[in-house]
């Protein structure tokens, strides 16, 4: 009986030094702040745009900011594009006598130009004038052109000169070889059904073009 009342006072005793070692490191005090500090809810995360830069400021050299604004030499996106709104040509139904007179009148311009250049008339529907973006060649002329689809220059009387595309093998809605891109051409000179055009080839990638008007 001696012998457990020792043990339970060396127990207690060895309890009493425990807690006071315990009190001493403040542990229980330790411990309480964690569990506070983990109850604590997370903050939500900030949302990172996907491209930082996009609302970045523009970096710009001190010495090129310095310098006075300089032209825009670029080209107008509706001079790029083909297929840009352009002027309406007029929208003319010429008869069948003003037609039978501009392609005779073409005819008379053609043989007085000669036989020194490849020469072929081509008379305008309305079609071509107001809604077609290319000219068929006739398949005889094919022999003065180039092989390869190729740019082309168009020259109207006043000298001045349009860019247009030369495709030598027909596809199967032209079944011609024929010249694209020409709109600017047909706008500039308000081109209407039943004029009449002669295209001279004066260099291997030069067209001469002259028109006759139905309406003259």
């Amino acid at each position: 009986m001696a012998e457990a009342n020792s043990y339970e006072e060396q127990r207690s005793r060895q309890m009493e030094e425990n807690k006071r070692k315990l009190d001493e490191l403040r542990l229980h005090k330790l411990s309480a702040a964690v569990r506070q500090a983990s109850a604590k809810p997370t903050p939500a995360k900030l949302l990172v745009p996907r491209n930082p830069r996009l609302n970045a400021p523009i970096r710009r050299s001190g010495r090129i900011a310095s310098l006075p604004e300089q032209p825009d030499y670029r080209p107008a996106k509706a001079q790029c594009n083909e297929r840009a709104e352009l002027p309406d040509p007029v929208s003319v139904y010429a008869t069948d006598g003003e037609r039978a007179y501009a392609i005779s009148k073409a005819q008379e311009l053609k043989d007085r130009l000669g036989s020194d250049h490849p020469t072929f008339i081509k008379p305008l529907s309305h079609g071509y004038a107001t809604k077609s973006y290319h000219v068929s060649i006739p398949m005889h002329f094919i022999q003065y052109l180039p092989v390869h689809d190729e740019t082309m220059v168009l020259v109207d009387e006043m000298n001045n000169k349009f860019d247009v595309l030369y495709s030598c093998k027909p596809d199967v809605s032209h079944r011609r070889p024929m010249l694209s891109r020409w709109r600017g051409f047909v706008a500039e000179h308000k081109l209407a059904g039943g004029d009449c055009l002669v295209f001279q080839l004066i260099e291997r990638r030069k067209f001469k073009v002259y028109v006759v008007r139905a309406s003259s």
